[in-house]
């Protein structure tokens, strides 16, 4: 079963839409997590751990500034990192609902762009909003995939107001009224310090779905960049996978093509089909020159061996007729 399910996960990873990939690397991210956490939790005998937290912040975004300088890499990380279950599914919902429409329309390369953009947009409102505002002393850490899933969401509903979509108990609903109302409920979540850094990183979000949709319509595609250097790393990465030029493989057998046959250009000798051999004959045959044609006073089965020679030799369309006539009478022999 678990090999059956690796060979899914693999497959839609190496074929699927960019929608697919990301939702496969949060709930990657998100299993690992969660195991790391129930082994430093039996560790430190069902107890809160400190190794597991500190190990925590160093993946996680933090309004410190000597975290960010210290700890660069979280400024991606974060965006991909959940530990409870209901933030990572409805974050992958709304992803997976919204995303494939976004991508549909505005094409799967800007699709992993604009989800890291609306990530970035994300960290910054919330990473000002703490070092300006009074939210309490100290730093605070911040994780998940809200601000690129309210990106992109926000993206959506700006090219594609009026495409319907159905939601259970409430019908068919046009995708304007979800973005509009997703929209106002963190505006008016601003008023309320629960979960106020995630607020503020939805917000940040939302601001810059609505600037890559007004820099689109205006001729600028705002994720042009982060496609060029995603390309250039692809690019890389396949360098370093490629052999290098003191290990190229070896060609292969190859194949002559004929009238339209292709012919086996191998070595060692086959063994030929049962129709080919002569009943109770030997199964070996004698070497004989490749280009010698079948003659008086051979036996059945040195002649069909000379044909057979020469056709590998030479190809099917080197025998003469009578040698043609000769071989079709072999193979219908019983």
């Amino acid at each position: 079963m678990l090999q059956s399910i690796w060979d899914d996960v693999r497959r839609e990873f190496s074929f699927g839409n960019m929608i697919n990939r990301i939702i496969i690397v949060n709930v990657a991210v998100f299993l690992v997590v969660n195991i790391l956490w129930m082994i430093f939790s039996v560790a430190a005998g069902h107890a809160e751990s400190p190794a597991f937290r500190t190990l925590m912040t160093w993946f996680s975004g933090s309004s410190d500034w000597w975290h960010m300088l210290t700890k660069p890499w979280t400024l991606v990380s974060y965006m991909f990192l959940h530990e409870g279950f209901f933030h990572l599914l409805w974050n992958m919902l709304y992803l997976f609902w919204f995303g494939r429409i976004f991508g549909d329309l505005l094409g799967d390369r800007r699709v992993l762009p604009l989800y890291l953009l609306g990530g970035f947009a994300g960290f910054l409102a919330y990473f000002i909003a703490f070092n300006v505002g009074n939210f309490g002393a100290g730093g605070s850490l911040i994780i998940g995939a809200s601000g690129a899933v309210f990106c992109i969401l926000t993206a959506t509903g700006i090219f594609a107001p009026d495409y319907v979509i159905r939601l259970f108990f409430l019908g068919n609903i046009r995708l304007k009224y979800i973005v509009f109302f997703a929209i106002m409920v963190q505006i008016i979540g601003l008023g309320s310090l629960v979960n106020i850094g995630g607020t503020f990183a939805h917000i940040g979000g939302i601001i810059m779905g609505i600037l890559f949709a007004f820099y689109l319509r205006q001729g600028t595609d705002l994720t042009q960049g982060l496609q060029n250097f995603l390309g250039w790393l692809q690019d890389k990465w396949a360098d370093v996978l490629a052999p290098s030029k003191e290990h190229k493989q070896q060609p292969g057998p190859r194949a002559a093509y004929r009238s339209g046959r292709s012919v086996k250009e191998t070595t060692g000798p086959k063994k030929r089909p049962s129709f080919m051999r002569k009943a109770g004959g030997p199964t070996t045959k004698a070497k004989a020159a490749p280009d010698s044609a079948p003659r008086s006073g051979m036996t059945h089965q040195e002649e069909l061996d000379a044909i057979l020679d020469k056709i590998k030799e030479r190809g099917y369309n080197s025998l003469t007729k009578e040698e043609k006539d000769f071989l079709f009478r072999a193979s219908n022999q019983k």
